[in-house]
């Protein structure tokens, strides 16, 4: 039986026209979609980083969303909530426990983008992350993880310990 080869093992961005990019770019968000869609479980941290990274990189300002998750991790919603300048974003959290309560969601994933390419989360970015968390535990849903994402990098609230 012959072994599969990766066909894009070898593949450089340099040998691809902008046509091919793009269509790669949307090949990469369908099937991390096809991985992230209602129902799924989240199982894969990596994944999900990656999807967020390829959703949010071409948006030029901050956009502030929550992938919504039930008792068993598995996806609910995923909902961009508020959108900013292109350096920050209002995030009010009597609006996301409202969105959770709606889907009746047993936890959250957190995510925000920073458009300057630095994904290095900001001191507002812990304090309204404290603020959510302590907003959505009076009514028993869990805070997973905070991600900040940015075209080339991510950062995890919960992998550096500020949740």
């Amino acid at each position: 039986m012959k072994q599969s080869k990766d066909r894009f093992a070898d593949l450089k961005p340099s040998a691809l026209n902008e046509e091919e990019k793009r269509s790669l770019v949307d090949l990469s968000m369908k099937l991390l979609a096809s991985k992230h869609r209602v129902g799924s479980a989240l199982c894969n941290a990596t994944e999900t980083r990656q999807f967020l990274c390829i959703r949010l990189a071409e948006y030029r300002h901050e956009v502030f969303g929550c992938l919504f998750l039930d008792t068993r991790h598995r996806i609910i919603a995923l909902r961009e909530l508020f959108q900013g300048t292109i350096d920050g974003a209002s995030v009010y959290p009597r609006v996301v426990v409202q969105q959770a309560l709606d889907v009746n969601a047993a936890a959250t994933i957190f995510f925000h983008n920073h458009p300057s390419g630095v994904a290095e989360p900001s001191l507002a970015d812990e304090a309204i992350t404290r603020r959510l968390k302590d907003a959505l535990a009076l009514v028993d849903i869990r805070v997973l993880d905070h991600l900040v994402v940015s075209a080339g990098e991510s950062v995890s609230f919960a992998e550096r310990g500020l949740l």
